[in-house]
Order: structure tokens, then C-alpha cells, then sequence
């Protein structure tokens, strides 16, 4: 695992990356619908994360909100969990 500092990562690319969304397209759609916030703000696929940011996402009719605690480029399945944590 490459740990580096927090420089930020696409949204889109968080969500898949971590597991929240299995695709990046998905992400992407979502995102530009307007169904997912960073910090009370609507977001776009490129809007960037850093490790704090509180990313909500609305799925249908319930919400995942989800605070970003480190950005990992690449994951193993057993380490999604240190990329963020439920709120």
C-alpha cells in the first residue's frame, strides 16, 4: 500500500476505489445528477476529496453519508474500510 500525502482524489474515482459505488460511471452519473454532496455541497465526478471531506450520496430512497478519514490510489478488499467510516 503506497501511503502519500493528502493531495485530493476525483470524487468519482474515491467512490469506486473505496467501494461506496462498484463503478466508475456509476459514480459519474450519480455525481452529475446531483445525488451526491461533499460538505453540504453538490458535487460533480471531478470535484476533488481529501481526507475530513463528508461525502453524502442518495441512493433511491435512503442516504449513505460516509467521512473520507485517508485516500488510498489502489485497495484490497480487507483495507476499504480505512478509506472512510459511516456517519
Amino acid at each position: 500500500m503506497s501511503e502519500e500525502k493528502d493531495e485530493g482524489m476525483r470524487l468519482d474515482k474515491f467512490l469506486k476505489v473505496s467501494r461506496l459505488i462498484k463503478r466508475r460511471t456509476v459514480a459519474a452519473e450519480a455525481a452529475d445528477a446531483g445525488r451526491i454532496t461533499v460538505n453540504d455541497k453538490v458535487a460533480k465526478a471531478s470535484t476533488k476529496v481529501h481526507s475530513g471531506d463528508v461525502i453524502e450520496i442518495a441512493f433511491g430512497n435512503k442516504t449513505v453519508k460516509a467521512r473520507v478519514k485517508t485516500i488510498l490510489q489502489s485497495t484490497k478488499k480487507e483495507d476499504v474500510a480505512e478509506m472512510y467510516e459511516y456517519l
